[in-house]
């Protein structure tokens, strides 16, 4: 059948309205700010800030006021209040185009640029605000972004006036050793961290390119990160127009702040945090929990693979279970020696090797039934009562004392008997340092500093090294396994 031109008109009239339906109903089912995401900046006369509102309690909070405050000097300041979920009960912020509350959690009924809070930001500089703070007079924001422009640090703070003034620290990630160090810092307004309150300005592709940007507590996750790519941060000094605090904050003392530190911690890789007084705080692995890694194929843990080396709570637990170890054999009387692995980190830097994972005694055979927790194991795994467990390997024939029922970090000891001037055993596991030496390394054995006591060592104990691992091992470290992993080979 042949349209009329009449037709024809009708048809293209009703697509063309469709077609406009959709496209608006579309616009309308994205966040307001994603529609102009073709630019940092708002427009060259506008605000350059987004004020950025995310370390707050939804129970207890001063966040309605803070944004009056910033609003009450410019009406059109951006503002984003960022929440897990949506916070109860509900925040009385203003219906206006300019504030929004961005969710980080997904939802079904919502796009996937709703939970991620760049797409709330459309200018060019970012300026997280604690709760409780206030702006106090006009061009504050503006004032750091100058600074910031002016060079030389990737962050400028702003000290709130509160009973928890700013100050500056120094602050070292390894992510190798899963360490946080701070520590003083060597000026007063140039550092990698902050103690206290301040109000953080950074650029929003800086801050938006971290691995977590927003992850609470918010100072705790934003310094590693910042610190770990070498970013500094400028502290500006106290003035007649900085933010002042008031009201409820969020601390990052008490229970929900100790676990969302605690789990932030584990979330970025971090297991030991040095404090600038020296303190040591321990996350990971402890007696009463499983070890942090699983079960290791072929000599290399899959730490090694995320290019980590043994997490600072296994090293602590395998130093104290080795030390334990040590002083039960030696009170019983039973003769033992460091063994390859442990021996060659004696011998390097009087520790166990940064990226072990077990540590290895040799014993005389005969000295057996002089321990009565060795007697024990050898009738069935025994829990001692500083709650180690000595059972006899499963593997072989060998002894193994475990850190705890829970973690299995443990010191294996292998026994060995002299024939013919030789020290061998009957069970031989396919293993580099597995193999039969001279008794002589062990008459005399001799001290070596060890895992932060004195242990006993093969005399010779360069030789015995070499006989086991080839030359030049003391000197040249290498992963357990090159085959599968070098150290000289990784980053």
């Amino acid at each position: 059948m042949r349209l009329t031109r009449c037709q024809a008109a009708l048809a293209a009239a009703i697509t063309l309205n469709l077609l406009v339906l959709f496209y608006v109903s579309w616009l309308q089912h994205l966040p307001r700010n994603s529609r102009t995401r073709g630019s940092r900046r708002v427009s060259a006369s506008g605000p350059r800030v987004t004020v950025l509102v995310r370390e707050f309690e939804a129970f207890d909070n001063a966040v309605p006021e803070l944004v009056d405050s910033f609003l009450q000097l410019d009406p059109a300041q951006p503002v984003v209040v960022v929440a897990d979920t949506l916070p109860y009960p509900p925040l009385a912020l203003p219906r206006i185009p300019n504030v929004r509350l961005a969710l980080l959690q997904p939802a079904l009924d919502r796009p996937a640029a709703a939970s991620r809070p760049e797409t709330y930001v459309a200018t060019e500089y970012v300026a997280l605000v604690p709760d409780g703070a206030r702006a106090e007079a006009p061009g504050q924001l503006e004032r750091m972004v100058e600074v910031l422009r002016a060079g030389g640090s990737r962050l400028v703070a702003a000290p709130v006036a509160s009973a928890n003034p700013a100050r500056c620290l120094a602050l070292n990630v390894s992510l190798r050793e899963w360490t946080a160090r701070y520590g003083p810092a060597p000026s007063a307004s140039r550092c990698d961290a902050l103690e206290g309150d301040a109000v953080l300005l950074l650029r929003a592709r800086d801050l938006f390119n971290l691995s977590a940007p927003l992850a609470r507590p918010v100072g705790t996750g934003l310094f590693l990160q910042t610190a770990l790519h070498g970013w500094t941060m400028q502290l500006l000094e106290c003035s007649g127009g900085q933010p002042s605090g008031h009201g409820p904050r969020a601390l990052e003392g008490g229970a929900r702040g100790r676990a969302r530190r605690t789990a932030l911690l584990a979330a970025l890789g971090i297991r030991l945090v040095s404090w600038e007084s020296g303190r040591l705080e321990w996350f990971g692995c402890s007696k009463e929990t499983p070890r942090c890694f699983g079960t290791v194929v072929g000599d290399t843990p899959a730490y090694l693979y995320e290019e980590r080396w043994t997490p600072p709570c296994c090293l602590r637990a395998l130093r104290e279970t080795a030390r334990y170890v040590v002083g039960v054999l030696e009170a019983a009387g039973v003769r033992y020696w460091l063994g390859g692995g442990c021996c060659c980190g004696a011998a390097r830097h009087g520790d166990i090797i940064p990226w072990d994972y077990d540590v290895d005694l040799g014993i005389y055979l005969e000295d057996v039934g002089n321990c009565e927790q060795l007697r024990g194991a050898e009738a069935g795994s025994m829990v001692d009562e500083r709650g180690f467990v000595w059972e006899k390997a499963v593997e072989g024939d060998f002894f193994r004392v475990q850190y705890s029922e829970s973690n299995h970090l443990h010191v294996d000891l292998w026994p060995f008997y002299p024939r013919n001037g030789v020290m061998t055993k009957d069970t031989w596991l396919d293993h580099r340092q597995d193999v039969e030496f001279p008794e002589h390394f062990l008459q005399p054995l001799v001290p070596l500093p060890f895992a932060g006591f004195v242990a006993q060592a093969p005399n010779n104990y360069r030789r015995f090294l070499e006989l086991k691992f080839g030359p030049g091992v003391i000197e040249n470290p290498e992963y357990p396994n090159p085959a599968l992993l070098s150290l000289t080979g990784s980053s």
